[in-house]
């Protein structure tokens, strides 16, 4: 019986370099500059030398923490999203400033946010949530809380802080109640650290 598919290469078997892949600039445009998003329309030429139009959203970067809890459950927040108009459950989060410690940008965060204090940093990895049309990247740790202080929400910010279960997390995860991909990614990495720790 002859196959219906072509063979297909393993990653090891793909060409080293990127050049029959990678789109050159021709030209940018700024089409809108806000509060620290950019967005840029660029025209750039294909592997192929024709040309094509990209829109995409300079961002700044951001980090995202999961805070466990000394009884072993995880800091949640549910927070209103505007662009969705529904609140989102999700790890405490936020955006990089200019020449900002990613690590310090998540001791930050966290304390502003939630007002918990931690002692136990570690970092988890990094995502690039939107590769399509933004520069976002992710840095994901996790946190070991310690102690409580105060929130320090900036003018505007409004969230719910409470705590959950791993448990609890899969099943809302599982049934579509988690659907914040830094969220869902946070947590897997995070029971991965923690089986390793066990080992």
């Amino acid at each position: 019986m002859t196959s219906q598919f072509p063979p297909v290469p393993s990653y090891h078997e793909l060409p080293s370099g990127i050049e029959h892949l990678q789109e050159s600039l021709v030209e940018s445009q700024e089409m809108f500059q806000g509060n620290y998003l950019t967005l840029l329309q660029d025209q750039v030429r294909l592997a192929n030398d024709k040309q094509a139009v990209r829109e995409y959203l300079i961002h700044p970067g951001a980090v995202a923490i999961v805070p466990v809890m000394p009884d072993g459950r995880i800091l949640l927040e549910r927070q209103y999203r505007y662009p969705l108009d529904q609140a989102f459950i999700e790890i405490p989060a936020g955006k990089l400033d200019p020449g900002e410690d990613p690590l310090v940008c998540a001791q930050r965060e966290l304390q502003e946010e939630t007002g918990f204090i931690a002692n136990e940093w570690v970092f988890l990895g990094k995502i690039h949530p939107v590769i399509s049309h933004s520069t976002e990247s992710i840095d994901i740790y996790c946190a070991q809380l310690i102690s409580y202080t105060k929130q320090d929400l900036d003018e505007g910010e409004f969230l719910d802080i409470f705590a959950a279960s791993i448990e609890e997390i899969e099943t809302w995860m599982k049934h579509g109640q988690i659907t914040d991909v830094k969220t869902i990614i946070g947590i897997y990495w995070w029971k991965e650290f923690q089986a390793k720790k066990a080992n």
